[in-house]
């Protein structure tokens, strides 16, 4: 299977990847022209042969445009700050299962160095977007926003399907809470994910404020990396068509 790589546009019949994407595609994968590989620039993705190979620019010719099918539906992951690399592992299977937007979300129980930390580590958290959507030869990178406190974040959602992961004891199944879909499937969701330790009463109440339906996967604590693939692959069979 060829690999995928994202190009700011495609110009005529050419495109060219820059910089450091470069200098990995010639020197780490060892490039050389007359090599087939698939170019996105984020609406259109087409099969393209290298003509050339510089230090830091890599010239393809476009020889055939392809097919490039799109998410079952517009999903916004709202995801609690946790130890970087649980964080880091969830945005990466997140953007392996078609997130179209991940919001970092200081939540009050999220470990204060962490969120004094977080807002260096956002080249780092692009460069994971990136690479995951390539491995999963995505359409276009997930936006990735700045963190943000938990109010507004779930405010920003009030128009779409809005989904909060709670710990709970009465707290609806994930089943339940989905029966939704058997009336209409919306074409934009969002997800919110909390912490270890759960999300506060004042969280749970601000997200009930802006239209979250609360739900559970379960007796079982999950670890939020976990809770993060196991929410967004149920969530995405929901939403896939009949």
């Amino acid at each position: 299977m060829r690999r995928r790589f994202f190009v700011e546009q495609f110009t005529g019949s050419t495109a060219a990847i820059l910089g450091d994407a470069a200098h990995h595609l010639g020197h780490v994968l060892r490039a050389q022209a007359g090599q087939l590989y698939e170019l996105s620039d984020g609406s259109a993705v087409w099969l393209s042969r290298i003509e050339s190979v510089a230090r830091n620019r890599i010239e393809f010719a476009l020889l055939e445009q392809l097919p490039a099918p799109k998410t079952a539906a517009d999903t916004t992951l709202l995801l609690s700050i946790v130890k970087f690399d649980a964080f880091e592992w969830a945005i990466e299977k997140a953007t392996e299962l078609g997130v179209t937007r991940i919001v970092p979300v200081g939540a009050s129980r999220s470990e204060k160095g962490l969120l004094a930390a977080a807002a260096k580590r956002s080249q780092r958290w692009q460069k994971i977007l990136v690479e995951a959507s390539q491995q999963s030869r995505r359409l276009r990178v997930p936006q990735l926003d700045e963190l943000t406190n938990p109010a507004p974040a779930f405010t920003a959602q009030a128009s779409r399907f809005c989904l909060m992961l709670s710990e709970r004891s009465h707290a609806p199944s994930i089943r339940q809470t989905l029966n939704f879909f058997d009336r209409a499937k919306p074409a934009a969701a969002a997800l919110a994910i909390g912490p270890e330790g759960g999300w506060t009463d004042d969280e749970l109440a601000a997200a009930r404020g802006a239209g979250f339906r609360e739900a559970s996967l379960g007796q079982l604590i999950l670890r939020t990396e976990t809770a993060v693939i196991a929410a967004l692959a149920t969530l995405n069979f929901a939403l896939s068509p009949d």
